[in-house]
């Protein structure tokens, strides 16, 4: 079995403002839509939000876009894990019961 190559010309940032900003694809990437099995989903309310962006950057599936003065959440892709929720010290994102 062949080993992987290495980059030996990469070097890591000096700083963290110089690291990629944002998800590495675009929800809805490895998978055509999501399965339904979501229990909670995530509501943005936009009157507590300050767009600090926290939510937009750990999101692990990538589904919060930047909108041009609002933060949305696309739920086609959405698994309902509440990393933006508890993340986001302000209280701005609420998981609410997700129906049917």
């Amino acid at each position: 079995m062949d080993r992987p190559k290495v980059n030996k010309d990469w070097k890591e940032p000096e700083r963290i403002s110089k690291y990629p900003v944002g998800s590495t694809c675009d929800g809805g990437t490895l998978v055509t839509i999501n399965a339904g099995w979501r229990v909670l989903r995530p509501v943005i309310n936009q009157d507590k939000c300050v767009n600090c962006l926290k939510c937009f950057l750990l999101c692990p599936d990538g589904v919060i876009s930047k909108g041009e003065e609002k933060l949305t959440i696309d739920y086609d892709y959405c698994k309902g894990c509440g990393v933006c929720a508890y993340e986001c010290k302000l209280g701005a994102i609420d998981m609410v019961k997700e129906e049917k």
